[in-house]
């Protein structure tokens, strides 16, 4: 039977939507970053936006002498104008890891650098009509076969560089988010903004006094890990422990699953820090929270990033469940609610 999702359920959700909504293909967070730190400064949070773009947080804790760093990020998957063909269509070069079939179809947005205005249009495969093109179901989807079909009447690329778009401009892809009254949520960017909506949601309930952090944390909202070097700097000497919040990996031989939080023990970097994850596992089995230990193979995170620039810290990962990661993705308000929850159990307690 179908359960009603309480108030602090759809508050959750809805802010997760309104996160996706805004455009962030990495390279292009600056509307994001500046909305989540006007949100802050509404709220007298104290923040920092770092040199190369991302927002920190710092809240004082218990233990003001070992500290703890926590990451999402919030910059997502998108393209970049690579070339303006002769009959007005867009050749898009990739931002992220990700396959050109997942994002056949997709509505996109073209954000001009040389005029601030945005331009709308479609990813098709160029041999997609049925009626012209005898390969139109065996045609390979790479970056010489797809195309932006753009939402105005162009048909050279003298009138596409007339409207203002040139090689360089960022494409954002249209998340089609839509809340589901069974709970779940889908959309594109669903990795990170899940984990950002959470993270925010920590450090607002901090600053109310509704949870007290036992050591001071370090909270920061990313924005360059999908290009793989996000949370890699920033980090201070006193910090110790180091928390990536970010998606849990599904499919064929995978544990995770979109009601649970993904403790994730190996990635593509290698194994995460045996001890922290223990205690993680630990707190799941003494509060609770339903979890899934996973290894994710193609994979990797804030905290791998932070270990490859050479921090000396205990490093984990955990998050929220995503059906079909990098494509159209799905989670349930469940694995939401139990990243939440582990996050929360874990700020509160001592080092072990």
């Amino acid at each position: 039977m179908q359960r009603q999702l309480t108030v602090e359920e759809e508050a959750r959700l809805n802010r997760i939507a309104s996160l996706t909504t805004i455009p962030s293909p990495t390279g292009y967070t600056y509307d994001i970053i500046e909305t989540i730190q006007t949100q802050l400064d509404d709220l007298r949070i104290d923040n920092q936006l770092t040199p190369k773009g991302g927002l920190l947080v710092t809240l004082r804790g218990d233990n003001d002498e070992r500290h703890r760093f926590v990451t999402a990020h919030v910059d997502t998957l998108g393209g970049m104008v690579r070339a303006i063909k002769p009959d007005g269509r867009l050749k898009m070069d990739r931002i992220g890891g990700y396959t050109y079939h997942s994002i056949d179809g997709n509505y996109v947005t073209i954000h001009s650098s040389l005029t601030d205005k945005t331009y709308q249009g479609t990813v098709l495969l160029k041999q997609t009509s049925v009626h012209v093109y005898s390969d139109a179901d065996s045609a390979e989807r790479n970056q010489d076969n797809m195309e932006i079909r753009l939402d105005h009447r162009v048909q050279s690329a003298e009138e596409v560089e007339a409207l203002g778009i040139r090689v360089g401009d960022f494409i954002s892809f249209d998340p089609r988010t839509e809340i589901l009254p069974t709970g779940y949520i889908k959309s594109r960017h669903l990795d990170d903004k899940v984990s950002v909506a959470l993270l925010l949601e920590v450090i607002e309930r901090t600053n109310n006094q509704e949870i007290h952090l036992a050591h001071t944390t370090h909270f920061y909202i990313s924005n360059n890990e999908e290009i793989g070097y996000g949370g890699n700097s920033n980090i201070t000497p006193e910090v110790e422990e180091y928390l990536a919040v970010d998606m849990g990996a599904m499919g064929t031989d995978q544990m995770t699953d979109e009601y649970s939080v993904s403790i994730c023990v190996k990635d593509g970097s290698g194994p995460y820090h045996l001890g922290l994850r223990n205690q993680l596992v630990n707190l799941c089995e003494s509060e609770n929270i339903p979890y899934q230990l996973d290894i994710y193979p193609y994979y990797g995170s804030d905290a791998s990033a932070a270990m490859r620039a050479g921090a000396d810290v205990r490093h984990a990962l955990c998050g929220a469940g995503i059906d079909a990661s990098h494509a159209y993705e799905r989670t349930h308000i469940d694995s939401i609610n139990a990243t939440y929850e582990l996050v929360k159990a874990y700020l509160t307690q001592p080092m072990v």
